[in-house]
């Protein structure tokens, strides 16, 4: 979909959607429980979609409604279809791998975009060493495994994605034995890690963290069923945070300001850009105010990249992102995509290897094309950024929004966004 998005003032209410990374967990954790769990407060994003796809093709009876859904999970998985597509997930398809093998026979896992280059080599490490039988094609997907995951000791590299230890930690329980994942390197985005252990708890199952280094999982656990409510997203109140700082303030609602969520480093970065915010029980308000260019360390917190980049791009001074290397192996590379584009809209920033350095602007030029590079994240960013140009701006993909956050661009009018559709 292609967009013409006209400069105008961001302010108002906004009703933050849930936490996709809580939902996935959410999810899953109710799969794999024997009983009826209830998981409410969903937003059926595409990524979401193909998580609930994925567990009943495993043989899990999940009954879809408007905004939750009814789980009837079972200890045993069984291969209902041989196929498991996770578009464009990447949480998806490394949460599953290693839960797929819990059920027996031949599995194929497929998606699309940016996905089928996305790295599993810590998955492929696993199937060498444990003699599971597995191809893939040119790229990293299709992927097709045979095998079921047996317990010991799994190395693992902290600084690629935790997801693949999120994997892990869902499906080492469920085995026949005790396991352990030892953390290689430095632990990055421990906050999802958190997540995930937070879930696992609320389920029943119980693991042993031993400073972020090692993870003692004892096996022969039951997860049990329990209803579960997912909060508010700080991954995507982000953007309107920003938002409201570089306009005339907005009122977050639906969030919970004592989050395990990574993300919540948000707060953090905005009050050392100069941020005034303000937070009462479940809403957090930002004023609108010049923002100051300041340090940012992304290792924990990735996803607030785009985000942070438009910010840093609009704030007095310089701004350095660093520790920003997994930028560079999302939906798209991040770095380069929001340097390109932000670049083109008249700021100035320049690329590192792990980060950018940011010379910031009092205000962004706009009336040119720019392009989401099939990445939600640089689609709403770039959405965020047009508040603050001169003359209008052409976004192409902005229908990317869906992989998350379907309802963006109904909230961005809400908050006075001017959109004007060019084509479907």
């Amino acid at each position: 979909m292609k967009v013409r998005i006209i400069p105008n003032e961001l302010k108002g209410d906004v009703v933050i959607p849930p936490s996709k990374s809580l939902a996935h967990r959410a999810i899953i954790a109710g799969s794999l429980a024997e009983g009826k769990s209830v998981i409410t407060n969903l937003n059926f994003s595409n990524d979401i979609t193909v998580t609930t796809q994925a567990m009943k093709d495993l043989g899990v009876d999940i009954e879809v409604f408007e905004d939750y859904e009814v789980i009837t999970g079972s200890k045993n998985l069984k291969r209902v279809n041989s196929t498991i597509n996770c578009g464009e997930s990447g949480s998806t398809i490394r949460f599953m791998i290693p839960i797929s093998l819990l059920a027996d026979g031949e599995v194929t896992f497929v998606g699309e975009g940016r996905l089928t280059t996305r790295p599993l080599n810590v998955f492929h490490e696993i199937f060498d060493k444990q003699g599971i039988e597995y191809s893939r094609g040119v790229e990293e997907l299709p992927l097709t495994i045979d095998g079921k995951l047996k317990p010991g000791k799994f190395e693992v590299r902290g600084d690629i994605s935790s997801q693949f230890i999120t994997g892990l930690l869902y499906t080492l329980p469920k085995l026949d034995g005790d396991s352990e994942i030892i953390i290689t390197t430095n632990l990055e985005s421990k906050g999802y890690i958190d997540l995930t252990l937070d879930i696992l708890d609320r389920f029943g199952v119980k693991i042993i963290n031993e400073n972020y280094e090692r993870f003692v999982v004892p096996g022969n656990q039951g997860y049990k069923a329990h209803d579960y409510r997912v909060e508010g997203d700080f991954s995507q109140v982000a953007f309107w945070l920003v938002a409201g700082f570089l306009n005339d303030g907005i009122n977050c609602l639906g969030m919970n300001p004592d989050s395990l969520q990574g993300d919540r480093e948000i707060i953090k970065i905005l009050k050392d850009m100069g941020g005034d915010l303000r937070i009462d029980k479940d809403i957090i308000s930002i004023a609108g105010k010049q923002s100051i260019g300041s340090t940012i360390d992304l290792s924990q917190c990735p996803d607030l990249g785009p985000i942070v980049t438009v910010l840093a791009s609009l704030s007095e001074g310089t701004t350095r992102i660093i520790n920003a290397g997994r930028l560079r192996i999302k939906e798209s590379d991040r770095i380069t995509s929001m340097t390109t584009e932000l670049n083109k809209l008249g700021a100035n920033i320049a690329e590192t290897e792990n980060g950018m350095i940011i010379e910031g602007v009092k205000n962004l030029k706009g009336g040119v094309e720019v392009d989401a590079w099939n990445d939600h994240r640089v689609a709403m960013a770039l959405a965020v950024a047009s508040s603050r140009c001169d003359e209008p701006i052409i976004l192409t993909g902005a229908n990317s929004v869906k992989k998350s956050y379907p309802n963006f661009w109904k909230d961005f009018e809400k908050l006075s966004g001017k959109i004007q559709i060019i084509e479907e």
